[in-house]
């Protein structure tokens, strides 16, 4: 039986030193905002005969260096641009570079305006609110579950542990994506929101798992509370392990063959899900092992 729970400083130190360094990452660079923040331009462009496909759009309109580009085909001959915002001048160079695909295309342009940020104030500020009001439902909704198990610690400080475990989930694949937008561009967007959310509902699915053999091997365990959650930590390693392995196969392939409009946001899931595997076997368990000493 490998003795995770026992080596808790070594695990919990790992976790604080990723934490810290996100945070410094964070308040040091910040995240590199897309249109869905910032707002931007939008071109709708209509061709007269054969559209081109939209790798060859994205790789023409390459030597024009557009922030935040994304394309979408509107219709059988529609084409749909969004990035941020620009000049005139560079407005021109955008319709120079998509005439010159694989020679002369005719196309004729419908629509050159500004947009505003598709994520508003109140959308952050109602964001904020259903993010406060999940956490506190999770520690309610664990602290009623796990009420038959409330020695020797409170059934809410499982809810309490997991929270840190999310936290200490999100803190770091924005960490990452703090180091990525400074130095490889990577913009926050929509999708990139919606992938954190997901990996908050993963990560805290994968520490339930482990939670709920705590509660069925404290009632029927002679061995003292630490010796209890380990042992509970390794009915669930393997487990654990297998199933974030098989989501992550899927996701790695979906990041390298995949497109370009959904990479930030596989890559969000690909970083949250190993970091949560990590927290959930790691850091959530010894943590309450911790705080139960701690009481003493």
């Amino acid at each position: 039986m490998y003795k995770i729970i026992q080596n808790r400083k070594i695990w919990l130190s790992i976790s604080s030193l990723f934490v810290v360094i996100s945070l410094v990452l964070l308040l040091s660079f910040g995240l590199k905002l897309g249109i869905d923040f910032t707002g931007g331009s939008i071109l709708e462009i209509r061709y007269d005969e054969s559209i081109p496909s939209v790798a060859e759009v994205q790789d023409r309109l390459s030597s024009v260096e557009l922030s935040s580009l994304v394309i979408q085909p509107v219709g059988a001959d529609g084409m749909l641009l969004r990035f941020q915002e620009i000049s005139e001048e560079k407005h021109q160079e955008v319709i120079s570079a998509l005439k010159n695909i694989e020679g002369e295309i005719s196309f004729e342009e419908m629509r050159f305006e500004a947009v505003g940020p598709s994520i508003g104030q109140e959308l952050k500020k109602k964001s904020i609110y259903a993010t406060l009001l999940v956490l506190l439902a999770i520690v309610a909704y664990i602290a009623w579950v796990f009420r038959r198990v409330s020695k020797p610690i409170a059934s809410w400080k499982y809810g309490i542990v997991a929270n840190i475990a999310l936290f200490h989930d999100v803190i770091i694949t924005l960490g990452v994506f703090a180091i990525l937008g400074k130095y490889f561009g990577v913009e926050i967007n929509t999708p990139f929101v919606a992938a954190i959310l997901t990996v908050l509902g993963y990560s805290v699915n994968d520490t339930i798992v482990v939670f709920d053999r705590i509660r069925e091997n404290l009632p029927i365990s002679d061995a003292d509370f630490e010796d209890t959650v380990n042992k509970s930590v390794n009915q669930t390693v393997t487990r654990s392990i297998n199933t974030s392995m098989t989501t992550l196969l899927v996701l790695v392939s979906v990041l390298i063959f995949g497109g370009e409009t959904i990479r930030s946001f596989v890559l969000a899931l690909t970083i949250g899900i190993g970091i949560g595997t990590y927290s959930s076997i790691f850091l959530a368990s010894p943590l309450l092992v911790v705080w139960e000493r701690f009481r003493k």
